[in-house]
């Protein structure tokens, strides 16, 4: 039987909520919850009143930043993004923002890995 859970939050770790909250924010057009602040930041989908999804980050003191593909220091975690445009020019207008291109791409026909200004590996997937 399914427990019929939704899920309403993702955190990610970081030095700076804000600056990542910003980065995200011009990435994906989500609003910047009004309680955000230095400590955690977060953005919302949905209409703000608990509908939706929030993307939140918060400080963490002495961050290590993920090192993909190897894992001395472990991605933990890594997020998709479905793209409707060209790959390639959605990778370079977000690494015109601050992300990240490592040279492994293991998937290039279909996906670009980037990493955002805090480290996390994340994909722009062919939608």
């Amino acid at each position: 039987m399914s427990l019929q859970l939704k899920l309403s939050a993702i955190t990610l770790d970081c030095p700076d909520p804000m600056a990542l909250a910003a980065f995200y924010q011009q990435a994906t057009g989500l609003e910047l919850h009004p309680k955000s602040n230095d400590e955690f930041a977060g953005l919302h989908s949905g209409d703000g009143l608990g509908d939706g999804l929030l993307l939140g980050f918060q400080r963490v003191d002495d961050y290590r930043a993920p090192s993909w593909p190897d894992q001395i220091v472990p991605q933990q975690l890594h997020i998709c993004f479905k793209v409707a445009d060209d790959l390639d020019e959605v990778a370079a207008r977000l690494r015109d923002l601050g992300a990240g291109k490592p040279d492994h791409q293991p998937h290039e026909a279909k996906a670009r890995i980037l990493t955002d200004p805090a480290g996390h590996p994340f994909c722009l997937v062919r939608g």
